[in-house]
């Protein structure tokens, strides 16, 4: 067993069906899956693993391994009692507040394992510096991950918000006015919410919310024997100028001729 005020990093390779029985350590550990497939349990939990998944594992905290196929995995472990006290809040506590398998991108894994080789060849110089090294290493792998995790927060925040501003745009595309209206009822500002919802479906809301009331109005304009205005006016567009100029645009050819060409289509 490591002294609790060191850094260690060693590596475990498991055969396949390998089971690594439950049981906890007193230390903080992140495992990194360098190549294999297996799961992990945590708390009952039951999580897939596969190359650059990295699991993150408080003190205390049981888990357990079962290794699908051969494995290799990476362990870093450390306590406490080894890093300072602003490392301890602001690095250590946002990372391990709860046990999980986090998926890396390509970006982060790519900076995870570079340091992590950074580790190993401090850790295999033995010197009298290579302490200090493990210990700033480690600071910075702490970091990119409190980075990652609060982007991971944002991005499922952000995901949600947008989910719903989506549906909102569904079921209310008549009566929206302005985009300002919608960042207004979100309680963001108009910029935040476009940047927002075009991360996650590659447009702005208001060209969602065009593509919405020109889908009804083609809709409409096949199956109705409506009038353009009246059709105008019901999906929610204030004048009728900007209906036939926005429509052109969009579909290529005026509301009247896109009837005349599709009425009747939508049966056969």
């Amino acid at each position: 067993m490591p002294n609790l005020q060191d850094v260690i990093l060693y590596e475990s390779k498991h055969q396949e069906k390998d089971f690594v029985q439950p049981h906890s350590h007193q230390t903080h550990q992140i495992l990194y899956v360098l190549d294999g497939q297996g799961r992990c349990q945590l708390n009952e939990h039951t999580s897939p693993l596969k190359p650059d998944s990295m699991i993150v594992i408080p003190p205390h905290t049981e888990h357990s391994i079962l290794a699908a196929s051969k494995m290799t995995v990476l362990i870093l472990e450390f306590s406490h009692l080894h890093v300072d006290a602003d490392t301890r809040e602001f690095l250590i506590k946002p990372v391990f507040k709860e046990t999980k398998v986090w998926s890396l991108n390509l970006f982060v894994s790519s900076e995870i394992r570079q340091l992590l080789r950074k580790m190993l060849y401090e850790q295999s110089q033995e010197s009298i510096e290579y302490k200090l090294g493990i210990k700033l290493l480690l600071s910075q792998l702490l970091f990119i991950l409190m980075r990652t995790n609060q982007s991971m927060a944002q991005l499922d925040s952000n995901t949600l918000r947008s989910s719903w501003l989506k549906e909102y745009i569904d079921s209310n595309f008549y009566q929206i006015t302005s985009i300002e209206e919608m960042a207004g009822k979100m309680g963001i500002s108009s910029r935040y919410m476009n940047q927002m919802f075009t991360e996650v479906y590659d447009q702005t809301p208001m060209r969602y919310l065009t593509e919405v009331r020109l889908t009804r109005v083609k809709k409409m304009l096949t199956e109705t024997d409506l009038d353009i205005v009246t059709i105008c006016f019901e999906v929610g567009f204030e004048s009728l100028s900007t209906f036939y100029r926005v429509f052109k645009k969009q579909v290529g050819v005026p509301p009247n001729r896109y009837r005349t060409t599709y009425v009747g289509m939508s049966d056969e």
